[in-house]
């Protein structure tokens, strides 16, 4: 953490202290649970029965900056924990805090600033009043929250906070937000007709339209179209598995919470299946493989299933039905660094087409916790050094993360900035020799000895759901032309040229192109604005010298284009649409 990253940080920790105090002399029945720094700002959790709302931040606020002008510092003490019970007693969840700390044999320590003492590790500002700017934060909305983010557990009321360095920092970031209100993509999938979800089939099940299912479909045909240069081949996989598949794979023991499971009526335990990897596995022991064989690259895109909360559900961002673009490369050693390389310019010319800037994070395992991973450190480190070999290789910069890896693997994340400047991650290359040893996977070498093959987890995507909801956001929704559910509407002048207006269709959609006929009866004025409100790329206009002449009035979503003839507006949009102009 750089050091004006750390100062920010204990502004905003400082800021949820200050809030916590104010809400207790407001509200002096709330109970304060927790009230960490986050990005962007803070918040902190009551337990209150008072019903404090938005419309109360404002006071709360003023209180904060009232209080602030006598916090001169926060004076820490360590206390044990019969110490710490006295302090907190009344308040259940600073004991239960209290109780976990003593368990680990960890330090207790309070900190004190004004007439606020709060259960703390630390990370203030010196001098509250002097080091916290007045016009650099302020309060942001309320919501509600499980304790500890257990549903199991009661809700408690949450109070959020922006914080940032400069007034000019939260300016930027308050217009920010609200831009992204309006590129939001479950407003503009409604709007567009993109999706939908229904109570009774329920929530994390989105359900795809004609014009959504068209981009799904668009976007998994140019990831297979990528592949199939690189040598993939289809395969295809059942929805449901025993779980005994999951519990050699080890997916059974990290995650058998978070999976769907089904009882058959001879008693039989089956799951949904939330990944691919372990099926395909499978696929490739069916048969012995010589290293001639290899690599063998399958790929498939399907359904997975995760039983995921319903707090933690938001939009197509988080679903509990997941279509995973997902392939799997089983090679020997020394192919890992050409089949990563292959994957590497696959992601490079995929999110090329959307205008994402890629930077990479290799994400390594946790030293400190190797419970959590398969397989043993000296086979991740090996992993690791193979992932780091290839970045260097691409001349790339990178970041290392610790603690990220996959449980199975290390991987290689790209993240991308969309045009609001959010990074999301959006591709993953994984590297994986734990799985081919728990499946004994091998080929037969040069010697006729069986040797232990390798295998590369690849998506591009992901999930094709989360990806539509960042394109959806980082367009506001007026897409490219080659990904557009419709990519040309033609506007009859009036009834007399809806022949005319009818041939022009009939070419448009023979040459491939997605085109609609709009209404004649009604006013152009309004069929216009019905095509820039649904984001469609290109119009064009038939009036009577058109009509005459076989051509059209072209119109972009940015700009008049002029007339040309029908024959030069499927050229034009032929050569956009292979081109996949942004």
């Amino acid at each position: 953490m750089s050091g004006n990253d750390d100062h920010i940080s204990k502004i905003r920790h400082s800021l949820a202290h200050l809030l916590a105090a104010a809400v207790l002399e407001l509200y002096p029945e709330a109970k304060p649970t927790i009230g960490p720094a986050i990005d962007n700002g803070f918040y902190y959790d009551f337990d209150c029965a008072s019903a404090i709302s938005d419309k109360d931040l404002a006071r709360i606020e003023d209180k904060m900056k009232e209080i602030v002008k006598s916090w001169q510092l926060f004076e820490d003490k360590t206390v044990t924990p019969d110490e710490a019970q006295q302090i907190f007693k009344g308040n259940p969840y600073k004991l239960e805090l209290i109780r976990e700390i003593s368990a680990k044999n960890e330090v207790i320590t309070i900190y004190t600033s004004g007439n606020f003492t709060d259960l703390c590790r630390g990370g203030h500002v010196d001098n509250p009043s002097a080091h916290i700017p007045r016009n650099s934060w302020r309060l942001d909305k309320v919501a509600g929250a499980y304790w500890k983010g257990d549903e199991k557990n009661k809700m408690l009321l949450r109070i959020y906070g922006l914080a940032f360095s400069t007034k000019d920092e939260l300016d930027e970031y308050s217009e920010q937000r609200e831009e992204a209100k309006k590129r939001d993509h479950k407003k503009l999938g409604k709007e567009l007709d993109l999706f939908t979800f229904s109570d009774l089939i329920g929530g994390g099940l989105p359900l795809w339209t004609p014009k959504g299912t068209l981009m799904r479909d668009l976007l998994d045909s140019y990831v297979w179209q990528l592949r199939q240069k690189h040598g993939y081949v289809k395969v295809d996989i059942p929805h449901i598995t025993k779980k005994d598949l999951y519990e050699k794979s080890g997916h059974w023991d990290k995650f058998q919470e978070e999976l769907f499971k089904i009882k058959t009526r001879e008693k039989h335990e089956f799951v949904m299946k939330p990944m691919s990897c372990p099926h395909h596995t499978q696929i490739f022991a069916r048969k012995p493989w010589s290293y001639r064989d290899l690599p063998q690259r399958y790929a498939e895109t399907t359904k997975v299933y995760r039983d995921e909360q319903s707090g933690e559900l938001a939009g197509l961002s988080r679903v509990r039905a997941i279509t995973q673009d997902d392939a799997h490369v089983f090679c020997r050693s020394n192919d890992v660094k050409n089949e990563m390389s292959k994957i590497w310019d696959i992601i490079a010319k995929f999110y090329g087409a959307f205008g994402f800037e890629l930077s990479v994070r290799i994400s390594l395992h946790d030293p400190d916790n190797m419970d959590k991973y398969l397989g043993d450190e000296e086979t991740w480190i090996k992993s690791e050094n193979e992932l780091r070999e290839l970045v260097k290789e691409k001349k790339s910069d990178y970041t290392e993360c610790a603690g990220e890896a996959a449980f199975y693997g290390p991987k290689i994340d790209f993240m991308g900035k969309d045009a609001l400047g959010r990074e999301h991650q959006v591709a993953t290359i994984q590297l994986d020799m734990n799985l081919p040893e728990r499946f004994d996977l091998f080929c037969i070498n040069e010697k006729g000895d069986k040797e232990r093959i390798v295998m590369i987890h690849a998506a591009i995507m992901g999930s094709i759901e989360r990806f539509l909801s960042i394109i959806i956001e980082h367009f506001a929704g007026a897409f490219p032309l080659w990904l557009s559910p419709v990519q040309i509407s033609i506007l009859a002048v009036s009834d007399k040229h809806t022949e005319a207006a009818g041939r022009a269709l009939e070419e448009l959609n023979g040459a491939g192109i997605r085109a609609e006929l709009t209404d004649p009866n009604i006013s152009i004025g309004k069929r216009v604005r019905e095509i820039k409100m649904q984001k469609i790329p290109y119009w064009i206009v038939i009036g009577d010298k058109e009509a005459s002449n076989n051509s059209a009035a072209l119109e972009h979503r940015e700009s008049k284009l002029g007339t040309l003839s029908i024959e030069d507006v499927i050229s034009k949009l032929r050569k956009e649409i292979v081109d996949k102009t942004l």
